[in-house]
């Protein structure tokens, strides 16, 4: 099983979902930015799109709260109910996941402050997996006012 590739492919698709979360968790906008740098970043329906490192590395620095304490946005994004379809011939591939991001600081207790689906098509292009467009479907909300800068809590 371990040399299948297949699994192979799996995994390493699971790991660019994996690592987006873990990038913005930590506040790496220049890393979550790299993941797209062939590829495109949307909020569903119609809200918003970015393409491209630069386009992505300014949406986040313009929109995520960074805290002076941690250097980070406080926050744990949960991907759960992962699937992966694989189109071996047209090397592509597409994945559904849901999130949930939860958040806690000193004067705000731990709690979920955003949840819902991503939805992403991929493109293996020389034998490396990367985002061709992450979809986000945002369905339920909390209090994100120590996430999102108010410009963009706004729209």
């Amino acid at each position: 099983m371990k040399n299948d590739p297949q699994v192979n492919h799996y995994r390493d698709i699971e790991q660019l979902i994996f690592s987006y979360a873990d990038y913005i968790d930590n506040g790496d906008f220049e890393a979550v930015a790299e993941l797209f740098e062939h590829g495109q970043i949307c909020g569903s329906p119609g809200l918003w799109c970015n393409r491209g490192y630069d386009q992505v590395l300014k949406m986040n620095q313009r929109s995520v709260k960074l805290h002076e304490d941690t250097g980070t946005p406080c926050t744990k994004h949960v991907v759960s109910n992962l699937t992966i379809e694989i189109n071996k011939q047209a090397d592509t591939a597409s994945s559904k996941a849901y999130f949930t991001v939860f958040q806690a600081l000193p004067n705000f207790p731990l709690q979920a402050i955003i949840s819902g689906c991503y939805h992403d098509n991929f493109l293996n292009a020389e034998g490396q997996w990367r985002f061709r467009e992450r979809n986000i479907v945002s369905e339920f909300f909390g209090d994100l006012s120590h996430h999102l800068n108010a410009e963009v809590l706004e729209q």
